[in-house]
């Protein structure tokens, strides 16, 4: 399981590098054309919006296979280890119903709606664009379960130890 997740993490980690690299790319373009060339681009424009999008949801789902992701657990610690683990399970439970419910069905009814809608800037259907929420909605969703097991094995603490070690 952890080589699969480890697995999981290099890929989504590269496909982000390549994400980044194309809007950095993109983006630089677009100001050439507008500053240099004097003749703005309005695909490049298009193109940069829905690769930030595609490396803001991967990102996303990144961080939260890492456990990066902003949790507030200052009265959570104080609790007992065991209502921590169950405090734990819930929230994982909670994330996992939002994921399945808004990122991966209400993502593949707005891909179906729009799979055949035109792009006004590109020369694609919108629809394959849409994709990316469904697909970061299965990743987070991948996250989310492994985590729920780790937690519920005892292989991984139920609030993960943030604090930097004082010396």
């Amino acid at each position: 399981m952890n080589a699969a997740k480890n697995a999981l993490d290099r890929v989504l980690t590269w496909a982000c590098v390549v994400l980044f690299a194309l809007l950095v790319l993109d983006v630089t373009w677009q100001v050439f054309a507008r500053q240099v060339l004097d003749q703005p681009s309005g695909w490049s424009e298009e193109l940069a919006k829905y690769l930030f999008i595609w490396l803001g949801l991967f990102g996303a789902a990144l961080v939260f296979g890492e456990r990066g992701h902003i949790a507030v657990e200052v009265a959570v610690r104080k609790l007992p280890v065991t209502v921590q683990k169950i405090l734990a399970v819930v929230v994982q439970l909670g994330v996992l119903t939002f994921t399945s419910l808004v990122l991966i069905w209400g993502g593949f009814s707005v891909v179906d709606l729009a799979w055949e809608q035109n792009l006004t800037g590109l020369p694609v259907n919108v629809g394959p664009l849409y994709l990316a929420l469904p697909i970061s909605g299965v990743l987070i969703a991948l996250y989310t379960i492994y985590h729920l097991v780790r937690i519920l094995t005892g292989a991984e603490r139920p609030v993960e130890d943030t604090e930097p070690d004082v010396v």
